[in-house]
């Protein structure tokens, strides 16, 4: 299989691949793809009362997705849609949706387009297994439920949202559960993928293992 100049950051919710594609994109001048922002674009539009059919069409022609200094910011008909896609109502939606077929087939496309020929990173749960299989390097970042629970409550507070640890545990749990166990584009590390437990690492420490294998991958 030829390769492509791809690097695939999957894994599940709150394990920090977010944070990370970010930071290697910058890094490395590569385009960013967060698949998750597709799909709660995806759970935003369908709010909204458009169909199926017409959602990827207003991906396609009214988002703009900009990586700036701190973060990707996310534009619908020029409006700032970034926190309203991070909240947990939109995320569960996601979710739901990410299990149907129609949804999954329909982002396909959009998500392989982000590959222009240049660099790329793609951040999501399916990029190393589905979307990009002929990546040249695959990640699959992980974490403790705990950790990731807490780094999702840490998050949605300096957002000044309400949240319960507890609840959010038995969230994470049942999202790992659902996602592992989904038959379409199930969570699971690809068969070339090196595996990173982010448990007791800083995001520092993390980058600095997926720097050396980018060096050893892409020189």
């Amino acid at each position: 299989m030829q390769k492509i100049n791809v690097i695939t950051i999957d894994g599940p919710s709150a394990s920090g691949k977010g944070a990370l594609s970010k930071a290697i994109a910058k890094s490395s001048q590569f385009k960013l793809l967060d698949s998750g922002a597709l799909y709660r674009l995806y759970a935003y539009l369908s709010n909204m009362n458009f169909k199926s059919n017409e959602i990827a069409d207003q991906i396609k022609k009214n988002v703009i997705f900009e990586l700036g200094n701190q973060d990707l910011s996310i534009k619908y008909l020029d409006n700032d849609v970034t926190d309203d896609l991070r909240s947990e109502i939109i995320a569960k939606t996601a979710s739901d949706l990410s299990s149907r077929k129609e949804v999954r087939t329909s982002l396909y496309n959009i998500q392989r387009n982000f590959y222009d020929g240049s660099g790329l990173v793609a951040d999501g749960r399916d990029m190393g297994t589905v979307i990009f299989k002929d990546a040249k390097l695959k990640v699959f970042l992980t974490a403790s439920t705990e950790e990731r629970a807490k780094r999702r409550y840490l998050e949605l507070q300096n957002r000044g949202q309400e949240v319960n640890m507890r609840e959010l545990i038995d969230d994470i749990k049942k999202r790992d559960l659902k996602d592992s166990s989904r038959e379409l584009s199930p969570l699971f590390p690809a068969e070339d993928a090196h595996i990173i437990d982010s448990s007791n690492l800083s995001l520092k420490e993390v980058f600095s293992i997926t720097e050396n294998l980018i060096k050893k991958e892409f020189n």
